[in-house]
């Protein structure tokens, strides 16, 4: 069988096209479309493919039409090919400038995956090695190449310092700063991140202090200064006095003036003096705000010294008057202005009107508006008034005046009732139809006596039904299934969740109210806990056992229990660090415990006792069995844990009975139980019980378990060696000492 022709490279290219059409229209096909070209886009692919490959990412990368979470997990398919790209040192131009600005997109994303997941520690790694090749050429790349650095560079300085939002989580997902780096994270130092930011930013800084700065370099560094003022404050004494000390304005001082420096100083210029405005504009109050006003204003008069080439010229005036002066004057000229003031035209007249001096109808319809921008229009009004003659503004004003009097006069006069005449009809617009007459009952039944029959009819109010606007609803939202409703519910809790992993544990602990202390009085993380535990058990308390009877009419259920779900977050939560987060686990085990203790006191009846969901020992046992693996022998955490449970049981005991099975582990377990029996006589009995089976299971434990339970249950261990043919004795056999 033959093969297949190979398509060239431009019908390849045009297959591609046509792939990245299709994600266009539906983004959900980015995940497919992406895996299936990253080994054409390699490194070792043609020049072609590379270069459209790069430009899909950094297109795909940028568009807010794909899902934030679609971007992180993608991001971590892409940065292999992108590091492998970027470290080509005969890179292709074009290819470096799209792998640049794919980098700048995915480098927060990047950030926040290693924050939410400090165990990946090989993602920052490959985002490091990319920003440090970007850092390398940033310098002696072509043009374009050092435009994109910049704007890569200012995307890491966002990520590396402190955002003004207290609550990162809940802002804005795309503003990853240093705020959301928990302190004790392996692979970032928030301190470390901070210094090379500053750094960054002042090597950023340094184009403008330079004296041969190429101008683009110049025009981009200030389009992304806006932003970092913004989001990130505490940049901006930094990057402001930069600006205070920068002088746009400088080439064209420092030689001759062509046509293309022209162009760029005024881009320079325009820029800076955009980019105050737009600083003073939006923070008036800023203490800065005065400064920045004033130097926009120096830079305008500068500009308008170097680029005004009007001003260089004689003013027409003094030419018209040096020309009068040679001629010879066989005639008296009139000193009176020439200008004619009309009246206005009888009826309505606009404000237009009452400026307009002019008759030329083709002046009166040019819109000054609409053509000339309102700068110049300023500038040429100004410029018009300082040059018009003091005698002919006298009396175009004195005219405006006149006109502004006659409308003022030509307004009707309210018509005194008074003295009004006698045919003027001045209550006809006050005239009411009988039917909204205020007559009492007897007036109105005089009238009906004296008036004719067939005029007996009293006369009816019009129908305004069919006039009247008829009250708008919105439509009712569509009913949510059980289903989405978990699904809306669980979203919500992760939030809350995601929330608590930014919240720092307060310095100075806080004495707790106990269970009826208040859910929430602050928004620290002890309070967010105590909502989300109670979420969990005492939101639907008495809703978990109902069961439908009326099998015609079945109710539809959610699959999945919103608060089973919230408990299985608490439990993960927990068990990400079981030793620092010991008291959340006992504060949600005591809800559970409280809530049980609740519903079995309110059953509905006493003949019909409803036995009420034993959580709290299924997650007690639960979380027991998770961290009991991880203890080692200087561990405190399983006595601490033990001696706050609200309630213990031969189960939960029975779980340290098995630490025995490791030497290492026994003093452990004999102490937590000894702490029991000293410290909380209602689980004393159990406890004797549980260091009674180690003793006789476990030879090794022997020794320690003998003093305890000589003090505690005398005559227990000679009655155990003297047992007959040495039978182990447990719990259920044991001699106990009365």
């Amino acid at each position: 069988m033959a093969a297949a022709p190979q398509l060239s490279v431009a019908d390849q290219i045009r297959q591609l096209e046509g792939a990245r059409k299709l994600v266009l229209k539906d983004v959900s096909y980015y995940p497919q479309v992406i895996q299936a070209t990253l080994p054409i886009i390699g490194p070792s692919s043609q020049v072609e493919f590379r270069r459209w490959g790069s430009e899909f990412l950094a297109e795909a990368f940028a568009t807010p039409a794909v899902p934030l979470s679609s971007k992180e997990t993608l991001s971590l398919v892409v940065l292999d090919t992108l590091k492998s790209l970027v470290e080509d040192l005969k890179q292709d131009v074009l290819v470096l400038r799209s792998v640049i600005q794919a980098a700048a997109s995915i480098y927060p994303l990047a950030m926040r995956w290693t924050i939410n997941n400090s165990y990946d520690s090989a993602t920052w790694e490959k985002m490091t090695a990319i920003k440090t090749r970007i850092r390398d050429i940033w310098d002696t790349a072509p043009l374009t190449v050092r435009i994109c650095c910049i704007k890569f560079v200012q995307r890491v300085v966002l990520a590396h310092t402190s955002s003004v939002n207290p609550e990162p989580r809940r802002g804005d997902p795309l503003d990853i700063s240093r705020n959301m780096v928990p302190p004790s994270h392996p692979a970032l130092d928030g301190d470390q991140l901070e210094a090379e930011a500053s750094g960054l930013l002042d090597r950023m800084l340094s184009v403008l202090e330079s004296e041969s700065s190429d101008p683009l370099l110049v025009d981009a560094t200030l389009n992304t200064l806006s932003i970092l003022i913004r989001q990130r404050p505490k940049t901006s004494n930094r990057i402001v006095s930069t600006l205070f000390n920068f002088n746009p304005l400088k080439l064209a001082t420092a030689g001759p003036l062509n046509p293309k420096t022209k162009v760029l100083v005024k881009s320079m210029e325009k820029t800076t003096r955009m980019l105050l405005t737009h600083l003073y504009r939006r923070d008036p109050h800023n203490p800065l705000a005065g400064r920045m006003q004033q130097y926009v204003e120096r830079l305008l008069r500068s500009r308008a010294e170097i680029f005004d080439e009007t001003g260089r010229k004689r003013a027409m005036v003094d030419q018209a008057n040096a020309i009068e002066a040679k001629r010879q004057r066989t005639a008296t000229l009139s000193t009176q202005p020439q200008i004619e003031i009309t009246p206005l035209k009888p009826g309505v007249n606009t404000l237009a009107e009452v400026f307009t001096f002019t008759n030329n109808d083709g002046l009166k319809k040019f819109n000054v508006s609409d053509t000339i921008p309102a700068p110049l229009a300023a500038r040429i009004s100004v410029r018009t008034i300082a040059q018009l003659d003091a005698e002919i503004l006298q009396r175009a004003i004195d005219g405006v005046r006149a006109r502004l009097s006659a409308l003022h006069e030509a307004r009707q006069q309210p018509i005194n009732p008074e003295t009004a005449p006698l045919d003027v009809e001045e209550d006809e617009d006050d005239y009411e139809p009988d039917y909204y007459a205020a007559e009492d009952t007897e007036q109105l039944m005089n009238k009906l006596d004296s008036s004719p029959s067939d005029e007996g009819r009293g006369l009816q109010a019009p129908v305004l039904g069919a006039l009247a606007l008829p009250a708008f609803k919105l439509p009712p939202p569509p009913a949510l299934d059980p289903e989405q409703a978990a699904r809306v519910g669980q979203g919500a809790i992760a939030r809350v969740f995601g929330t608590m992993q930014t919240l720092e544990d307060p310095a100075t602990k806080k004495s707790k109210a106990g269970l009826n202390r208040l859910a929430a009085n602050s928004y620290d993380r002890d309070s967010w806990i105590t909502v989300i535990t109670r979420l969990a058990t005492r939101a639907n308390a008495g809703l978990d056992e109902i069961s439908v009877k009326d099998e015609g009419n079945p109710v539809a259920l959610p699959t999945i229990s919103m608060s089973d779900s919230i408990r299985e977050m608490l439990y993960a939560y927990v068990l990400e660090d079981f030793r620092k987060r010991i008291d959340v686990a006992v504060s949600w085990l005591s809800e559970e415990w409280y809530k049980e203790q609740v519903q079995q006191r309110f059953a509905s009846s006493p003949d019909q006792p409803r036995d009420a969901p034993a959580n709290y020992e299924k997650w007690t046992l639960r979380l027991v069995d998770a961290f009991l693996p991880y203890l080692h022998s200087q561990d405190k955490v399983l006595t601490r844990f033990l001696s706050e449970l609200p309630e213990l049981s031969k189960p939960i005991l029975a779980r340290v009975h098995t630490l025995c099975r490791d030497p290492s582990l026994v003093n452990l377990a004999l102490t937590s139980l000894y702490y029991l029996v000293m410290f909380r006589p209602p689980v004393r009995d159990i406890a004797l019980d549980t260091v009674q089976d180690i003793w006789t299971e476990y030879e090794d434990a022997r020794p320690t378990a003998a003093k305890y339970l000589q003090r505690w249950r005398p005559g227990f261990v000679e009655a155990a060696q003297q047992g007959a043919g040495g039978t182990p004795l447990g719990t259920n056999g044991a001699v106990i000492a009365t």
